[in-house]
């Protein structure tokens, strides 16, 4: 074999081994999200400066990098066609080529695509670099340009321009198969979940709803309601004028000890009252919070669509969004779940239907309703009575705690259990 035609094989074989590397770079760069480059940069991992600054502005580099391993593989295959031809003739010719795609294909795509998928994080570190200092060459950059007009010429829009963006179901999901795989702990991955959610809960899902509150009258004595503070275990207070939706503002404890102490304990309420904030049901609560720390205001009237009272937010029921709930030294904490015997659970009606199925694991329907209490009343379309049950899908709902148009309670538990007479 003449010396020529040596060099251009190997010249081929050089080619074919370049675009093995960047395939496996293309592989890795395309799957690296730039919270995980960024998280690899703080950890001063080598490389990790060009990672960033690739999955930054993945259009630079992309496009030209298909366009130089498409031309690679074409030149490569060209100089192995031609030197076979002159040993072999046409036939040699067809039968080298389809053994070079299959080498090519094991060898130069497969091989090195699989090993950047099991080590992403070293593949895209290792080829970073290289890749970084090919797309910033002269040419590259003016070719790079070029083919993105055309790719957009195509495709109408910004072309990659924008790079992958995760929802929030994607973030969710990574947060359970973290907590899976323990990465994190379960404590960690509740608190994840909880700031993920966080921005689309609204007041209204929060709020004590206005058969909880406790109110005061607006001529009621300082002294009458400071007692009743005390009692109930508030420092702040609603004032009411003509009815519940007439709230007129809020009273602080504070304020009435300093009317008390100074024998002003006959004042009216409404005179130590302080203005009220008041917020639409549909208001998000990340917005509230940071009204309520604008206006130093620790207490929301929450009003309907029509102005009525619907209840009222704490800046403690804001932070319990994502916190979980808060128990100090004075509050009787009680659990708003109690497991029974048979897979039964007795749960408060204010529960939310998504801590519902997640702590019973079990798929009650989302809807207009907020809570386990709402969906009992949507399915039987009436106030329950005492011990009065709905059936749905393979769960049975008992109303427990009836007192007037309130329910406390529901027990929840399996239909065949029920039937059994397997209840409390």
């Amino acid at each position: 074999m003449k010396t020529t035609d040596v060099l251009l094989l190997i010249a081929a074989a050089a080619l074919f081994l370049l675009v093995a590397f960047l395939a496996l770079a293309e592989t890795a760069l395309t799957q690296m999200s730039l919270a995980r480059a960024l998280a690899l940069k703080q950890e001063h991992h080598r490389g990790a400066g060009a990672l960033v600054h690739l999955v930054e502005r993945r259009e630079r580099w992309l496009t030209p990098l298909l366009f130089a391993m498409l031309l690679m593989n074409f030149i490569g295959a060209t100089i192995v066609g031609i030197v076979t031809h002159g040993y072999l003739g046409p036939l040699g010719v067809i039968l080298v080529t389809v053994g070079e795609v299959m080498v090519v294909f094991v060898l130069a795509e497969a091989c090195p695509k699989t090993w950047a998928v099991q080590h992403s994080d070293r593949a895209a570190l290792v080829s970073a670099p290289f890749v970084s200092a090919f797309v910033d060459t002269a040419p590259i950059r003016v070719l790079a340009r070029c083919l993105i007009r055309v790719s957009n010429a195509i495709l109408p829009g910004t072309g990659l321009s924008q790079g992958p963006f995760v929802t929030k179901a994607e973030l969710l999901a990574m947060t359970d198969v973290a907590g899976a795989d323990q990465v994190i702990k379960d404590d960690e991955r509740k608190l994840i979940r909880s700031v993920i959610e966080f921005g689309e809960t609204t007041a209204g899902e929060v709020r004590v709803p206005r058969t909880d509150m406790i109110v005061v009258q607006a001529a009621a004595e300082a002294a009458e309601v400071l007692d009743l503070t005390i009692n109930a275990g508030y420092s702040r207070l609603p004032v009411y004028g003509e009815g519940i939706d007439d709230i007129v503002g809020v009273v602080h404890q504070k304020d009435l000890v300093r009317a008390v102490r100074d024998g002003q304990g006959g004042q009216p309420v409404h005179q130590l009252a302080r203005s009220a904030l008041f917020v639409p049901e549909t208001k998000r609560v990340e917005e509230l919070m940071r009204e309520m720390q604008d206006q130093k205001c620790h207490v929301a009237i929450v009003v309907d669509e029509y102005g009525g009272t619907s209840g009222l937010v704490t800046m403690e029921d804001v932070v319990e969004e994502v916190v979980g709930e808060l128990i100090d030294e004075l509050d009787v904490e009680q659990s708003p779940v109690q497991r029974l015997p048979g897979g039964a659970a007795r749960v408060s009606t204010r529960m939310s239907i998504d801590d519902v199925n997640e702590v019973l694991d079990t798929n009650l329907p989302e809807g207009d309703w907020n809570s386990v209490g709402g969906l009992m009343l949507s399915l039987l379309g009436h106030i329950p009575a005492e011990r009065e049950s709905v059936v749905y899908g393979d769960l049975r709902l008992i109303a427990e705690g009836v007192h007037g148009h309130r329910v406390d309670r529901i027990h929840i538990s399996p239909v065949e259990t029920h039937e059994q007479g397997e209840h409390p």
